[in-house]
């Protein structure tokens, strides 16, 4: 077991389900986003994914897309997110995972990019745009010491969740809805169908989900087919809308005590 699976193991032992928080780097401020998210891994967030601001985001939606866009205006780069996560992984234990295209990885150079990203304590690393096909290609012996978390969605036949579960490592993120990330004010009887059918293939890692949770009674209805939640769009909105950390803080929590 992997050392990101074993820590979701230890939070489901005590019946709970494991909360990752998505955060784009470097917003809403350049300035103040460690004091942020520390403020949120303090308050609830078990597992912490920090999103590389992308130009074409094409996983995100909206939301997601309007925050990438503010802090690369802000002039966030890559060394920028590196030194933003040894600064969070100097004051804490929990597990700092990477999310980012594929482009600015291969732009600044693998092997220089696995290199910053392990020196600044990250562990588990997503890349949306890199599908199952082209998975050998892409994590070549230079990522071997990261975890490599894959993405299912609604989409995914069974021998294709089962060959994502082969691969991953960590945990499998499977998308609970088609489209891209964002809130969703309701989820139908299919999205509860789809999620039942990944979560009974996915055998050899945990199972968290993403895509359009965005309040603590979405966490309840999903809690039974999963070993935890990713919550990004919404906490991303409420940075959007207050300049008050306790507002945000406080949902989080609200979030924590639902899981």
């Amino acid at each position: 077991m992997t050392k990101i699976s074993e820590f979701i193991q230890k939070i489901n032992q005590s019946n709970k389900k494991a909360l990752s928080i998505f955060l784009t780097a470097g917003f809403p401020s350049k300035e103040n986003f460690v004091d942020i998210a520390l403020s949120i891994v303090e308050n609830g967030a078990d597992m912490l994914e920090i999103g590389i601001p992308f130009s074409d985001p094409l996983a995100d939606g909206p939301t997601i897309q309007f925050s990438s866009q503010m802090s690369l205006k802000n002039g966030v780069s890559l060394k920028d997110v590196f030194n933003y996560c040894e600064k969070i992984k100097s004051k804490t234990e929990k597990p700092l995972i990477l999310m980012g295209y594929a482009n600015p990885i291969l732009k600044f150079g693998i092997k220089n990019f696995c290199n910053n990203a392990l020196h600044s304590g990250v562990s588990g690393l997503i890349v949306p745009d890199v599908p199952l096909e082209e998975y050998e290609s892409f994590y070549d012996n230079e990522f071997k010491n990261f975890e490599k978390i894959l993405l299912t969605t609604p989409t995914s036949s069974d021998k294709r969740i089962q060959e994502i579960d082969q691969k991953s490592e960590g945990f499998v993120y499977c998308v609970s809805v088609t489209g891209t990330t964002g809130t969703r004010n309701n989820f139908d009887e299919n999205v509860i169908t789809n999620l039942k059918r990944t979560y009974s293939l996915v055998s050899k890692n945990k199972m968290l989900i993403g895509f359009g949770i965005s309040k603590p009674d979405d966490i309840k209805k999903f809690s039974p087919y999963c070993d935890g939640v990713i919550v990004g769009s919404a906490v991303i909105k409420k940075l959007r809308e207050t300049e008050d950390i306790k507002e945000v803080v406080n949902f989080v929590k609200s979030l924590h005590d639902a899981c």
